[in-house]
């Protein structure tokens, strides 16, 4: 079993160069993988390891870097490995919005807990907003809540502003995997002179694992950034799979699409790609099963 563990934590790093390799040889040495990302703004990332004291170390060692006392981090199970090899990148920022007047660390709104969460967006004069890409909001998202429609985050300023009118008056209750992206959507729509903004602490994934699924108002499954694809309530492993061609999750209905071939194609990629691409991918299968 491995444990996984999803990050971030705002906070000034101006040494991030200094402490990629150093972060990297940690993780490496403890047999951690997956993807840790580092900017000046802080950390974000998603790692896992068959030792669950691995990530206790990791989350230590991180807690003790100047300004970080205060990282949390939400831990799920996974029965085989998430990810295959281990990148510390850095970044210009730790989730790309391309605002840079946006301060998490100034302002944000105000966070709820997933126990609150369902009387907020069942109130009448809250619009509730999926932050998220629009793939990530076809396998699963919260009942009534809008879906901007965007294919990345740096969109989402530009349909604020095309539907802002739309929503004046309303409150404002906002919702992301793990909470990061609406660290800074919420502070966007506060600069923005937006005054009732709220968004769920913890993301989806704190809401799967602490409400019960006879409770929840949420429908379908959540997309996860590793080899599990998707979660369900109390993180357990969903019924997606990933198209090895295009990176998209592939839905049970999906799969028995004749355009689905496994490593192949998938029904939203079949025309996307070339006879000769599909070669490729039908020789890396092979490879993949020798």
């Amino acid at each position: 079993m491995f444990t996984v563990a999803a990050l971030y934590h705002f906070a000034p790093l101006a040494d991030a160069d200094t402490h990629r390799a150093a972060l990297f040889d940690f993780c490496a040495e403890r047999g951690i993988r997956g993807t840790l990302i580092l900017a000046q703004e802080g950390i974000n990332g998603t790692v896992a390891a068959e030792d669950r004291d691995a990530i206790l170390d990791l989350i230590a060692h991180l807690r003790g870097w100047l300004g970080f006392a205060g990282l949390e981090w939400k831990e799920s199970t996974a029965e085989a490995a998430p990810f295959r090899r281990l990148k510390v990148r850095l970044k210009r920022e730790i989730v790309t919005m391309g605002q840079p007047g946006v301060d998490p660390l100034g302002q944000v709104g105000t966070h709820v807990d997933p126990a609150e969460w369902n009387a907020l967006i069942l109130a009448p004069d809250v619009a509730v907003i999926d932050t998220r890409n629009g793939y990530e909001v076809a396998v699963g998202s919260f009942e009534g809540a809008v879906d901007p429609g965007t294919a990345s985050f740096r969109e989402f300023p530009d349909w604020w502003e095309a539907n802002r009118e739309a929503l004046a008056g309303k409150r404002i209750a906002m919702f992301c995997t793990g909470g990061i992206r609406c660290e800074k959507s919420t502070s966007f729509l506060k600069a923005q002179g937006v005054e009732d903004v709220f968004h769920l602490k913890g993301g989806i994934l704190k809401y799967l694992e602490e409400v019960p699924a006879e409770q929840s108002l949420w429908r379908g499954e959540c997309f996860v950034f590793d080899e599990r694809v998707a979660v369900g309530h109390g993180l357990e492993p969903g019924s997606h799979v990933l198209c090895r061609a295009c990176r998209m999750p592939v839905s049970p209905r999906a799969m028995q699409d004749p355009a689905y071939v496994e490593g192949i194609s998938c029904p939203g990629c079949i025309d996307e790609r070339s006879d000769a691409d599909r070669a490729r991918y039908a020789e890396r299968q092979r490879q993949l099963h020798r």
